[in-house]
């Protein structure tokens, strides 16, 4: 079974899984530092210094102290039972941003691709139908069998 086991885990369709998820984890962590410290900062500024982290309703008041509440940490320090749809906004931010950074990459992949992949060489030479010798493409006459060709 350990032997079964070992067989499994170094396929090379499970080492590049794990390597994909690692590289996947540290591009989310970019992803959102970006939108976090250089996307975020600015969308409040537009709509007016609003942070949306602290953007919440209070469902119940807590049981510690009594609202309004001046942030999300005082709410959840007093006990209050809150929607936190500030953090859903900057999910929604994230997501759009992650997904954007991840169409750019797979554009420049496949434009880097279709540059590699040049276009098929325009033929030169093509073979007389009657003796098969390789001939100019715009030859009227095989200069092996002097045969005539016409329309090939």
């Amino acid at each position: 079974m350990l032997k079964e086991f070992k067989e499994f885990a170094m396929r090379g369709n499970v080492v590049d899984m794990a390597v994909g998820i690692i590289i996947g984890a540290a591009f989310g962590t970019i992803v959102n530092s970006l939108v976090t410290d250089v996307i975020m900062p600015p969308i409040g500024l537009l709509l007016g210094n609003i942070d949306f982290s602290n953007l919440f309703v209070v469902l119940k008041q807590g049981t510690k102290a009594a609202g309004p509440y001046e942030s999300l940490a005082t709410a959840k320090a007093a006990g209050a039972v809150s929607i936190n749809y500030g953090f859903f906004i900057n999910t929604v931010i994230s997501f759009v941003v992650v997904a954007f950074a991840v169409f750019l990459l797979i554009r420049g992949i496949n434009q880097m691709k279709r540059q590699e992949a040049a276009p098929p060489a325009v033929p030169t030479t093509k073979d007389c139908p009657y003796c098969l010798s390789t001939i100019p493409i715009k030859a009227t006459r095989c200069g092996h069998c002097t045969s005539e060709l016409k329309g090939t």
